[in-house]
């Protein structure tokens, strides 16, 4: 968009009107997107788009070369593992926001976009270019804490194998806890018995209740993600939900979760705090209601929201 046209819609008084936002996700279209976290990710932030008065939508990414982006006042692309091409002869705005994957991120597509943002408070896009640090985030409407936490041995695991033996899954199978293993995810059958697993999918309207029912939540990381700061989405919902969670180090994990997420340094420091009883790696349960408040109030999609409005406004966005 050019430097005039956002004056002019600036100077126009209107650039504070509901807009029409599309959220463009990685995931294919269809029902093979709908096991795709990116998918539920984009669903949760139109969601929070609309509670603040803005209009909302979510498509594939086959949708985003669709005529139809030309309604649109603003359209975010959440950057997975594809990259999405804004066209060059536009009148809207679009931002990138990448979550995931950012080493295959390149100069030209991050140059493509009006702003980029990125899940992370340490990664810096190449040849200084300008990126906000957002991260990930939650919604607190779904994920809360229960009234009562359940007294659970489960030790739950959701996620697909990546193609490599993940290393809270393979820590959690040598320890003395492998039998409260319930493992959720595709392509585990390359790597464990087919008895270990409990299902390839737990649809995303359970996980709130999986993870608070959840004596202990196992999470880990891309090797490069966690290098570069881009936290799990998956951190920020179980913490929300009162879940304890064990995870692999990642770069500023402390700084935003603190306490309430417990890391393991090696697979053989898992299998250690298996073996101990929770009450000794954890807080009690009034620490963990702490730490989900905390976690709903800073990393909400209602937060994430505002900040991507307000750039939008900024950016000279509104609506026809």
């Amino acid at each position: 968009m050019s430097v005039a046209s956002r004056v002019k819609r600036l100077l126009s008084g209107r650039s504070h009107e509901p807009l029409q936002w599309t959220i463009v996700t990685s995931a294919p279209k269809g029902e093979a997107g709908e096991q795709w976290g990116d998918t539920w990710f984009a669903r949760d932030l139109a969601a929070a788009l609309r509670r603040a008065g803005q209009r909302a939508r979510v498509v594939s990414r086959a949708g985003a070369s669709s005529d139809r982006r030309a309604e649109d006042d603003v359209v975010i692309a959440l950057r997975g593992l594809r990259a999405v091409v804004p066209p060059v002869d536009r009148s809207n705005v679009w931002m990138l926001w990448v979550i995931s994957h950012p080493d295959s991120v390149s100069v030209e597509e991050l140059r493509s976009y009006d702003a980029v943002f990125a899940a992370s408070e340490q990664w810096q896009a190449p040849e200084g270019i300008e990126v906000t640090h957002l991260l990930q985030a939650t919604d607190p409407n779904r994920f809360a804490p229960p009234e009562r936490f359940a007294d659970s041995s489960d030790l739950l695991f959701v996620g697909s194998t990546r193609g490599e033996f993940r290393p809270a899954v393979r820590g959690a199978l040598r320890s003395d806890r492998a039998d409260d293993l319930r493992l959720y995810g595709v392509g585990w059958t390359d790597f464990v018995e087919p008895s270990r697993i409990t299902g390839e999918f737990l649809a995303n309207e359970e996980l709130p209740a999986a993870y608070a029912g959840a004596e202990i939540v196992l999470n880990d990381h891309h090797r490069d993600m966690a290098e570069q700061g881009f936290l799990s989405n998956r951190l920020f919902d179980a913490v929300a939900s009162g879940a304890r969670v064990i995870t692999d180090p990642a770069t500023g994990m402390t700084e935003t979760f603190g306490a309430s997420v417990v890391v393991f340094e090696n697979e053989d420091h898992l299998v250690d705090l298996l073996s101990q009883p929770v009450e000794a790696v954890f807080g009690d349960d009034t620490e963990r209601r702490s730490a989900a408040a905390r976690i709903a109030e800073r990393h909400s999609f209602d937060e994430r929201a505002r900040v991507l409005i307000e750039r939008a406004q900024a950016l000279g966005a509104w609506h026809e």
